[in-house]
């Protein structure tokens, strides 16, 4: 039956699109230029590979499935805005998981220039580096490496699960006063995901 909210579901639709393509625009600006024989370094391969994910995420085709069922009802437009508000928030929910990966591999960056400081690396600045990469790659143990730069890419890195991405945009979602009573749950996310894969 027609509630009457097909005019905030479209809203919340237009919100959650134009916040997705906010992320991609800030994600963009995440670059870095290995220095030649470094990019397959674990922090330039992880970079490397949320540009990919992105870039994947930008280029799936929505699939309309059932919501492109005959009719005009209202009933029809809630159930195809509810759908499109499904995918839409999945997809916003995988680029900021993305963008969020992509950032603590810049620290990671960030972190080796510092040890580097502009030079080629030799063996002095071995166990440096190797901490660098092991505090990247160790993301279920944080520790203190190398100072405060090196702690937040640790930190950042073992904090990025599905409950902090959802959480995270959620309170940004409300700060913002959006309407939010239909927005998927994680669990209807992750099994949108899992079925569109």
């Amino acid at each position: 039956m027609a509630d009457g909210l097909n005019d905030a579901r479209a809203m919340r639709v237009a919100e959650v699109m134009n916040d997705f393509r906010t992320i991609q625009h800030r994600f963009q600006q995440l670059r870095a230029n290995p220095p030649q024989g470094q990019q397959q370094l674990t922090g330039y391969a992880v970079l490397r590979q949320c540009h990919a994910e992105a870039q994947s995420l930008l280029a799936a085709n929505f699939n309309a499935g059932s919501a492109q069922s005959a009719g005009s009802s209202p009933e029809t437009l809630k159930r195809q805005l509810q759908r499109i508000l499904i995918d839409a928030s999945a997809r916003r929910f995988r680029v900021q998981k993305v963008y969020l990966r992509a950032v603590a591999a810049m620290r990671w960056v960030q972190g080796r220039n510092q040890i580097l400081q502009g030079h080629q690396p030799h063996a002095g600045h071995a166990a440096a580096l190797q901490r660098v990469e092991n505090a990247l790659a160790a993301v279920s143990t944080p520790r203190i490496i190398l100072g405060h730069i090196l702690n937040i890419s640790v930190q950042e890195l073992a904090a990025i699960t599905d409950d902090r991405v959802v959480n995270e945009l959620r309170q940004k979602d409300w700060s913002a006063g959006h309407y939010l009573a239909e927005d998927p749950s994680l669990t209807t996310l992750q099994s949108w995901i899992r079925s569109q894969h």
